[in-house]
């Protein structure tokens, strides 16, 4: 209990919110968790409310979360330089609005630098602004969620404090919430009294219990022993760290790789392999490829907006040799199209088993428990 609480003052700290829960045990977790914050207060306090905004570039999970929590979605456009549209965005809120959701940095890796200006207008018809802590390890130290009007937000402990995050988990998604909200929290609350800590379930209007016992409690150890190691300087060079990591492959990669939206990159930023398709290899290919160069390959075809993704985002923990190797790589492969584009086509060579027919995988399921329904 006290991990727990400790975790929680940091976390308050980190966000400059009022209360956290560390209960839910993945992003995705999270945003749902957030949303249903966002109901309970809608309804206790009487509003109308029917649709949640998400700018287009959002991830999948969003609407997805929207949807569950019983709201609309209302997408949003992005202007020229890859932010939220402010024009479009004050053509659709209205008093139907319950919030944003809003990744900060977004999924280009680009800071919404109109913040101001989008809380006020969401608040302005008592919308509640909700920020996707995805990316809010290019923030810690520098920029707090609650400073730029956020009333929750949702922080991936299993990317931003040391566990890595992809390849299914696990992972762990705390909120935390400004004081209005902490009354809808889910219960219990770990609470200190006098040199005791001790489990509150005295939470009025509280969503209820989201997860059993204390949420993915191996990360949450793993993030308390993460900040508690680094502190405020560490965490400072982290957050650094992964804004100049970035920077550096991009500057490695954009002679050969265009970059849609460029300016002010911070901790990721997101290719198009659009060339590449035109001399035959898609964004694919170059994935599969990349396997043989020892790499996990990065996430494909998203955000949306961008023809041929590929979204990079190396982190703070990547060695110079590391950022090195993987530019190489990339260079490699766009320089193999003109020597032989067959060798990137048949990709990977060096793994377990080969290129997939994921097409024909997808549609001709071969699963176990299928077979045995079948049979029974």
């Amino acid at each position: 209990l006290q991990i727990i609480y400790e975790l929680e003052s940091f976390l308050i700290e980190i966000t400059g919110m009022s209360r956290a829960t560390l209960q839910p045990v993945a992003g995705s977790q999270g945003e749902f968790v957030g949303l249903l914050i966002m109901k309970a207060y809608h309804d206790k306090v009487g509003n109308n409310k029917k649709t949640v905004l998400i700018p287009e570039t959002a991830h999948g999970t969003n609407p997805a979360s929207v949807i569950l929590a019983g709201y609309d979605v209302v997408q949003l456009k992005s202007d020229s330089r890859g932010r939220i549209d402010i024009a479009d965005l004050k053509e659709k809120v209205t008093d139907e609005t319950a919030g944003l959701m809003l990744t900060q940095p977004n999924t280009l890796g680009l800071f919404e630098d109109s913040i101001e200006e989008i809380s006020e207008l969401i608040h302005s018809v008592d919308g509640l602004m909700y920020m996707d802590g995805a990316n809010l390890n290019a923030l810690v130290g520098y920029v707090k969620p609650g400073h730029m009007g956020f009333d929750i937000v949702h922080i991936n402990l299993h990317k931003t404090f040391s566990t890595p995050h992809g390849g299914g988990g696990p992972g762990a998604g705390p909120i935390a919430v400004v004081n209005k909200l902490i009354n809808y929290l889910p219960t219990p609350l770990i609470n200190k009294v006098k040199d005791r800590f001790v489990q509150d379930y005295n939470v009025p209007d509280s969503i209820g219990r989201v997860h059993a016992f204390n949420g993915n409690f191996g990360i949450l150890v793993r993030a308390y022993s993460y900040i508690k190691t680094l502190g405020k300087d560490g965490l400072l060079a982290m957050t650094k760290n992964a804004i100049l990591n970035a920077n550096y492959l991009k500057k490695k990669l954009e002679s050969k790789y265009l970059v849609p939206y460029s300016e002010g990159t911070m901790h990721e930023f997101v290719l198009s392999a659009k060339a590449q398709k035109d001399k035959g290899v898609k964004a694919l290919d170059i994935a599969k490829y990349l396997l043989d160069f020892g790499f996990h390959p990065p996430t494909i075809y998203f955000p949306m907006n961008v023809p041929e993704a590929i979204m990079i985002e190396p982190t703070e923990s990547e060695s110079i040799e590391t950022l090195d190797r993987f530019a190489d790589a990339m260079l490699e492969i766009d320089k193999q199209i003109d020597i032989d584009i067959d060798k990137i086509l048949n990709a990977p060579y060096s793994t377990p088993v080969r290129r997939l027919d994921e097409t024909g995988a997808n549609r001709n399921l071969d699963i176990k428990w299928k077979d045995e329904l079948q049979e029974g």
